[in-house]
């Protein structure tokens, strides 16, 4: 009996201690020391999220190509090179990003020197990215018209020409959308950067807020990264509306 009343006790003065401590946080956010810290992490989450989204987004793109084109009866159809690409594809994509982070420790060490820090979580989430923008890309380039294709193939134009002047053009205002989804799914990925010391919103979050009970810094933190989302989704919007009206 005396050990029950021990553990109501001391789950009671835990509850109150949790209590006391998520007031003092939410009194006593220091907005002059942690500003600073906060500009840095929106620099380092836009560092993150640029970098991902145009090396990444390159590498997609070729991808991509390469898995349009390499299927039966496309321009450069190869099918061993078009089955090694999907299974890669296919064994990586699904993978989440927490459990990539530590997947790729080794290759990670070997290609950045560290697994922690910002150039690590860049590279964890340039792999990611990459194999993700090309499903988007393959799945976009199967909706332009095959005879237009055989039409410009028929009149002369290299595999090349057609893939840079004819393919990706007529795609283009799908791929801007597409692109769109992967830079805010960057987004969420450069929020959990922070589980290996990456910085960013995430880590702001995280180390300022969550560890600390400040909801204050959490909520600002979240909030800054719904403007960014809500930026991206705009841009896109305006863009893709742009081009197909072209």
């Amino acid at each position: 009996m005396s050990l029950v009343h021990s553990a109501a006790n001391y789950a009671a003065a835990r509850t109150s201690w949790h209590a006391d401590e998520v007031n003092y946080a939410a009194v006593h956010t220091d907005w002059d020391r942690l500003r600073p810290v906060l500009g840095d992490a929106v620099g380092t989450t836009i560092y993150l999220v640029g970098l991902t989204f145009v090396v990444g987004g390159i590498i997609g793109l070729a991808l991509g190509t390469a898995l349009y084109t390499t299927r039966k009866g496309g321009l450069l159809a190869n099918t061993p090179i078009n089955l090694v690409l999907n299974v890669v594809v296919n064994v990586v994509r699904p993978i989440p990003f927490i459990i990539l982070l530590a997947a790729l420790g080794p290759v990670t060490l070997k290609v950045v020197g560290t697994t922690i820090g910002t150039d690590a979580a860049a590279f964890v989430m340039i792999v990611a990215a990459s194999f993700g923008i090309a499903r988007i890309v393959e799945q976009n380039l199967v909706t332009v018209d095959p005879g237009v294709i055989e039409a410009a193939h028929s009149m002369g134009a290299g595999p090349l020409r057609i893939i840079l002047t004819l393919l990706i053009p007529e795609a283009l205002g799908p791929l801007v959308l597409g692109y769109t989804f992967v830079v805010i799914a960057i987004v969420d990925m450069s929020a959990m950067a922070g589980t290996v010391g990456g910085g960013g919103l995430g880590d702001f979050a995280l180390v300022y807020g969550y560890q600390r009970f400040d909801w204050q810094v959490t909520l600002v933190a979240t909030l800054v990264i719904i403007a960014g989302v809500q930026g991206i989704q705009f841009l896109g919007n305006w863009l893709a509306r742009r081009v197909l009206r072209r």
